[in-house]
């Protein structure tokens, strides 16, 4: 039989392991190194005195991304995933609002709640999820699944009719798009936190995603059971059944390359080609590990400016400087005494001017607010194994600016001080705004993670903790191809490419990745179950964790 064409993946994150999943199913020989001794990525666990934090990702929307992703791979998420529909989908806490908001994934109770609120902006909340659904439709068919190697595959009747609606979309502001729809700052806060999500502010991010409710106010917020490291396990092991070569502990160090020895066509500007990726591995050792195809799927910054010469770099320092890197967060992980039924699985905490915190975050210089707009998950309300009987665990995000500065985390308060302040000002808000005055004195666990972390766990660029935020000229075709303009061979997948951040974003990215390798440049979803190319499982060796 020839020889199957070899594949090195860089990062064992929900991208890379995706990637490397549906590259060894079309027929790949494939290597995933990932530098930490868990994979994950962004998506990390960490577990202490019986209490389990997702120290990532903790929302689950795009449910249709993942039922495909899993019917590519001939599984389903129901074998895959044992996931709780959230009701609430989440709770709102609005700064001198003494009754929060319990936000549920139903149009109709939506509607109604909002009608409360402000009389009219229930039959205008239907008029916005009408929007929303349609846009969102369009998306998927035609700008989250496509490489944006040609545009041609665009110019279809669906896109051409909407082209003026979409120039619209794309020109306005979230914000001020929800600000036709609702006049209460209250509900267009509601309407305009998924811009957080994106990494970016409702006044930056493009009206385009206005789609995003749709999301979590119809089709619903659900919750794996286990924490989102039953994804991550779900998706190695997967990755290991289509014989996938897993290695933790292993860091990249250089990606290998050649020059072309054809030719390139006029306007083609790779010089090189790959031929493996240089790694340090568990035992210490350096070794070249030989592939056809290297898929960057850590951090893009890293890939470009660490692990490719200079003159190698599709994107150079001078493009990275110019580009938004999204906001950074102190993470705060609680393990409390006793229960806290004032939180529901997610709780949002807005500040009446939250403009003033993303001004910092887009760098004004300003310390980070207190009280702050800030996230809370209690995923003790829904999976009794997060946390010992009769304690709860939290998980609290604050905003910060994307600032490696700022510093790094620690146990028990001996983080670095700016982070720890920030965590501080974050207990005692949600102390105040909850209604549990005796929450610090509960404490029994606590740990925080800075933008430093990012940086030394992640290789994260300036410290964010997303990724390269959603704004106008950082999306869809102007986000970047997932293919090297200098090296043939080398793809990037992830948040850093397209479609985008987050973990459906990452699944699409994986296939996106797939369609590049194939020369692919349709826009719709691949048929369903991917035709398996490999050779049977008995003939590929398993996994080397």
């Amino acid at each position: 039989m020839p020889a199957r064409p070899t594949a090195v993946v860089i990062g064992g994150g929900v991208a890379g392991l995706a990637s490397a999943a549906l590259l060894a199913r079309d027929g790949h020989d494939v290597e995933l190194h990932e530098q930490n001794s868990v994979l994950g990525g962004r998506a990390g666990r960490w577990n202490r005195d019986g209490f389990r934090f997702d120290t990532g990702p903790s929302w689950y929307l795009m449910a249709d991304v993942f039922d495909h992703f899993f019917r590519l791979l001939g599984t389903t998420t129901q074998d895959q995933l044992d996931l709780v529909r959230l009701d609430p989908a989440y709770r709102v806490f609005f700064e001198g609002d003494p009754s929060p908001m319990d936000v549920r994934s139903d149009p109709a109770a939506v509607a109604a709640a909002f009608e409360r609120v402000e009389p009219g902006a229930g039959t205008a909340l239907t008029a916005y999820l009408a929007s929303a659904r349609e846009t969102y439709d369009l998306a998927v068919r035609r700008f989250l699944y496509t490489t944006y190697a040609s545009m041609l595959p665009l110019a279809r009747p669906d896109v051409l009719r909407r082209l003026g609606r979409l120039a619209r979309l794309l020109g306005q502001p979230l914000d001020r798009f929800a600000g036709r729809y609702v006049h209460d700052h209250r509900l267009a806060q509601v309407l305009g936190y998924p811009a957080v999500f994106l990494g970016t502010s409702p006044s930056r991010a493009p009206s385009m995603y206005h789609l995003m409710s749709h999301l979590d106010l119809v089709e619903g917020v659900f919750y794996p059971q286990g924490g989102f490291a039953r994804l991550v396990d779900s998706l190695a092991a997967l990755a290991e059944a289509e014989g996938v070569r897993i290695h933790t502990g292993s860091t990249a160090t250089q990606i290998v390359t050649a020059p072309r020895a054809a030719r390139p066509l006029r306007g083609d500007r790779r010089t090189a080609q790959v031929r493996g990726v240089r790694v340090h591995d568990a035992e210490g050792q350096e070794r070249t590990v030989p592939a056809d195809v290297v898929v960057g799927a850590t951090d893009l910054h890293h890939v470009e400016t660490r692990l490719l010469p200079e003159p190698l770099r599709s994107r150079p320092e001078s493009w990275w400087r110019r580009r938004d890197p999204g906001p950074g967060a102190v993470l705060v992980l609680l393990g409390v005494r006793g229960s806290l039924p004032q939180l529901a699985h997610h709780s949002l905490l807005f500040t009446r001017e939250w403009e003033r915190h993303f001004d910092v975050l887009a760098g004004s210089g300003d310390p980070v607010p207190d009280p702050a707009s800030i996230y809370v998950s209690r995923t003790s309300a829904t999976d009794s194994d997060a946390a010992p009987p009769d304690h709860e665990n939290l998980f609290v995000l604050v905003p910060v600016p994307a600032d490696p500065a700022l510093g790094r985390g620690g146990l028990d308060g001996d983080g670095d001080p700016q982070v720890e302040r920030v965590a501080d000002a974050a207990v005692r808000q949600i102390a105040s705004w909850a209604g549990v005055p005796d929450l610090a004195e509960r404490i029994v666990v606590r740990r925080t993670i800075g933008p430093g972390d990012f940086v030394a766990d992640l290789n994260a660029w300036a410290g964010g903790a997303l990724g390269l935020a959603h704004t106008l000229r950082q999306s869809a075709f102007l986000r970047g191809r997932n293919t090297s303009r200098t090296v043939d061979g080398l793809y990037y997948a992830g948040h850093g490419t397209i479609p985008g951040i987050g973990l459906p974003m990452c699944l699409i990215s994986a296939e996106v990745l797939l369609k590049a390798v194939r020369g692919d440049r349709s826009t719709e979803r691949l048929s369903e179950p991917l035709p398996a190319r490999r050779p049977s499982p008995a003939g590929t060796g398993g996994g080397a964790r």
